[in-house]
C-alpha cells in the first residue's frame, strides 16, 4: 500500500489542527500524492521537497508517520530547528492524528505520558519508535541508528550542531546502518538564500519534479509560475492566471480544478532521489488574490528582507541577493594568449599561498599601476605541509625568474603565506626564513569593519611578522575587479595556459556576498556555495594583499619599474653597439700583394653590415 492510499483509507484530520476537518482526502491538493506515493516507493531512497508554506508539506509529513506507525514500523527520527519546535509538532499536530485516527489510536498509548516510552518527545510502537528533537543539540542526533529520517524545515537549522558539523549531516549518518534495509530521508523545508539553501542542493541532486496542469481552455499542461499571474491597478481582487499556450484567463476555481487533473514531470533522471518543487499558486487553501496581496505588501515595504520571505514562502524559490554574483562560465571565456610569461603592462609580480592539509596552493598575479591584472601562474604542489618537501617545491615556483615581454627578468617581489590552517607552525617557520625575500606571514580576519591589510604584529610564539588581513574587503574588492568586462583600470586578465581550467573559475565563483539578519541586526558575509572549493579565490585575494604589503603606492612602482625598461633598453643597444663594432670583417689569406688603400675602402663598403638588434625603446615609448 502507497502513503496516499493509506492516508486516504485510515487517516482523519483533526479539527484542532486543521480547517477541513475528516477523512483525508489526496485529491484535494492532488500533488501532494506523488509526494507520498515516492516515501512508499521501494526504488526511493531519498525525498526532497522544495516548497512553498501552505501546501500541506506538514500533512505529508504525518501522515507518512502514520504509515510507518501502522504498517511498516522501523526506529524513525523527526528532526526540527530547535527542541521547542519538536514538542509543538508533537502536542499540536502528532498527538491529535493519533487520538483521532482510528487504525493509530492502539498503536501509541497516550494515556501513559509518564512512561519513559512514551513522551512528548518519545513514542514507542510495536516494532519501532519516533523520536523528535531539535538539531541544535548534538547529542540529540547522536546514539541509536535510524531508518526512518524526517528533517523539517532545513533550510532553518543551525550550521552546525554545537562543534559536530551540519546537524542535516549527522542525522543522516545514522540511517547507514538501514542503506540495504529500505532507508528513507525525507528533506522537506522552504528555501533561503541561493547557495545557501540545504533543500536547495539536495532538490538540484535530485530527478526534480515539476507539477503540471492543464489549461481549461486550450488542455496544454503547463508549470504555475509567477511570471503568468495578471493584476490590474494593483489590485489584487483581479488576480487571474494566464495560460501560457492561448492566453486564457483562469478564475481561482478553474485553477484548483487544474491542479486536480495535473501530474508530476521530472526534468533530470532518476537516480534513488526524488525532488518535488511547489509553489503556493498550486495551494486550494490560498487564493490568488492573496498571494497577489502578500507581493504587494512586500513590495511596497521597500524591504529586501520582506520580498525575501515572499519568494521564499509563496514561490518556494531560493532568494538571489542583491550582493556580488560572479559567473564562472563568463570568467572562462575572457582566457587569451600572452605575447610572453610576463606581458608588457605588468610591472610587479606578487603570489599567493594557500596551505591546505595535503598541499599547497599558489597563484602568480602580474600588476599594473592601475590595479589591472594578469594571472601569471596557478600551481597545485601535492604534499604533507608538515614536512620541508612540499615548501621546496614552493621555493621552485617562487623564487625562479619570470621572462617579461620587454626581454627582462622579472621576481615575485611580495608573497603573502596564510598560517590559518593546520599547519601554522611550520609556516610561521618558512616565512621567517624567507623574510628578506618579501614572504609575509598572513592570517585572515573578518568582518567590514576592519582594514584590508593591518600593521604586523610579532605576538605570536615563532615572533613573526604577522598581518591581519581584512578578508571580507579584500574579497569584495576582487570580487568587484573580476566582475569588469572591458580591460582597463582593476580588470582581471587570465592565459590559456595550465592551471586556468573549469576548476579554477569555478574555485574563483565559489562565494557570494549576501546579506543575513541576526536578531534583526543586517549583516553582510561571504558565503561558500555548496559544493564549490574556494581555494582560487583566496589565492587572489593572498596575493592583492602581498601587494598592499609591499607598497600600495602602484603609480611609483609603475615610474621606476618604467626607468629600469629605459635603462635595460639602454644597456642593450650598448652592447649592441660593441658588438657591432667588435664584428671586423675576417682577413683573408694573402694570395697576392694586398690592394692600394682606396681600393680596399671602397670593397670594405661594399660589404653587407650585420644586422642591428631591434631596439626595444621605441616599445617601450609606445607602451
Amino acid at each position: 500500500m502507497s502513503v496516499s492510499a493509506w492516508a486516504d483509507l485510515y487517516r482523519v484530520v483533526s479539527s484542532s489542527s486543521s480547517a477541513i476537518p475528516g477523512p483525508w482526502k489526496t485529491e484535494v491538493a492532488e500533488y501532494t500524492r506523488g509526494i507520498m506515493d515516492a516515501i512508499s516507493d521501494r526504488d526511493t531512497h531519498q525525498v526532497v521537497i522544495m516548497a512553498a508554506a501552505q501546501v500541506a508539506k506538514t500533512e505529508i509529513i504525518l501522515n507518512a508517520l502514520g504509515y510507518v506507525i501502522h504498517l511498516d514500523p522501523g526506529p524513525t527520527l523527526f528532526i526540527v530547528p530547535k527542541d521547542a519546535k519538536a514538542r509543538e509538532f508533537s502536542t499540536e499536530r502528532l498527538a491529535p492524528m493519533l487520538r483521532d485516527t482510528p487504525a493509530l489510536r492502539d498503536k501509541i498509548d497516550l494515556s501513559r505520558t509518564r512512561d519513559s516510552s512514551n513522551t512528548i518527545l518519545e513514542k514507542d510502537f510495536p516494532g519501532g519508535h519516533l523520536s523528535m528533537c531539535g538539531a541544535n543539540v548534538p547529542s540529540n542526533l547522536a546514539s541509536r541508528p535510524i531508518k526512518y529520517l524526517f528533517a523539517d524545515e532545513a533550510d532553518r537549522l543551525d550550521e552546525s550542531a554545537g562543534t559536530e558539523g551540519d546537524p542535516l549531516d549527522l542525522a543522516i549518518v545514522r540511517t547507514k546502518t538501514f542503506t540495504n534495509r529500505g532507508r528513507k530521508i525525507v528533506i522537506c523545508s522552504s528555501p533561503t538564500i541561493a547557495g545557501l539553501s540545504r533543500v536547495e542542493a539536495a532538490f538540484a541532486e535530485s530527478d526534480q519534479r515539476y507539477f503540471l496542469v492543464p489549461c481549461h481552455a486550450c488542455g496544454h499542461f503547463q508549470e504555475l509560475t509567477w511570471s503568468q499571474v495578471r493584476f490590474e491597478n494593483r489590485d489584487p481582487n483581479t488576480a487571474l492566471y494566464e495560460c501560457v499556450a492561448c492566453q486564457a484567463r483562469w478564475s481561482d476555481t478553474e485553477r484548483r480544478q487544474a491542479v486536480r487533473l495535473g501530474h508530476w514531470e521530472a526534468a533530470e533522471p532518476f537516480d534513488g532521489i526524488a525532488g518535488f518543487h511547489i509553489s503556493e499558486l498550486y495551494s486550494p487553501f490560498t487564493s490568488l488574490s492573496d498571494v497577489v496581496k502578500a507581493f504587494l505588501a512586500a513590495k511596497d515595504s521597500r524591504s529586501a528582507e520582506r520580498m525575501k520571505v515572499w519568494t521564499n514562502t509563496s514561490l518556494g524559490q531560493v532568494w538571489e541577493d542583491d550582493g556580488t554574483t560572479l559567473d564562472e562560465s563568463e570568467l572562462a571565456t575572457r582566457v587569451e594568449p600572452y605575447a610572453a610569461e610576463v606581458p608588457f603592462p605588468v610591472c610587479i609580480l606578487t603570489a599567493g599561498v594557500d596551505v591546505q592539509d595535503d598541499r599547497l596552493e599558489v597563484e602568480v598575479i602580474g600588476w599594473n599601476q592601475d590595479e589591472e591584472s594578469w594571472g601569471i601562474a596557478k600551481e597545485v604542489l601535492l604534499g604533507d605541509p608538515g614536512q620541508s618537501e612540499v615548501w621546496k617545491k614552493l621555493d621552485a615556483t617562487l623564487f625562479r625568474k619570470y621572462q617579461h615581454e620587454s626581454g627582462i627578468e622579472m621576481r615575485i617581489q611580495s608573497i603573502a603565506v596564510d598560517t590559518g590552517g593546520h599547519f601554522t607552525q611550520a609556516t610561521y617557520t618558512y616565512c621567517k626564513l624567507r623574510r628578506k625575500n618579501g614572504v609575509h606571514a598572513i592570517k585572515g580576519r573578518g568582518g567590514f569593519g576592519v582594514p584590508f591589510v593591518g600593521n604586523p604584529s610579532r605576538n605570536n610564539r615563532a615572533n613573526v611578522a604577522l598581518f591581519l588581513i581584512g578578508v571580507d574587503p579584500g574579497k569584495e574588492s576582487i570580487a568587484n575587479k573580476l566582475s569588469l568586462d572591458s580591460p582597463g583600470p582593476g580588470y582581471c586578465h587570465f592565459p590559456n595556459r595550465a592551471g586556468y581550467n573549469e576548476e579554477f573559475f569555478r574555485q574563483l565563483t565559489a562565494e557570494r556576498l549576501v546579506t543575513r539578519y541576526t536578531r534583526g541586526v543586517r549583516r553582510r558575509e561571504w558565503v561558500k556555495l555548496a559544493g564549490r572549493r574556494n581555494e582560487a579565490f583566496d589565492c587572489r585575494v593572498y596575493a592583492y594583499a602581498a601587494l598592499y604589503i609591499l607598497n600600495p603606492d602602484l603609480p611609483a612602482i609603475a615610474e621606476n619599474f618604467r626607468k629600469r625598461l629605459e635603462l635595460e633598453a639602454q644597456r642593450v643597444e650598448a652592447q649592441s653597439e660593441a658588438s657591432l663594432a667588435s664584428q671586423e670583417p675576417a682577413q683573408e689569406t694573402p694570395i697576392s700583394p694586398p690592394p692600394e688603400p682606396m681600393k680596399r675602402i671602397r670593397e670594405l663598403r661594399r660589404r653587407p653590415r650585420p644586422t642591428r638588434p631591434v631596439s626595444i625603446r621605441d616599445r617601450i615609448r609606445g607602451w
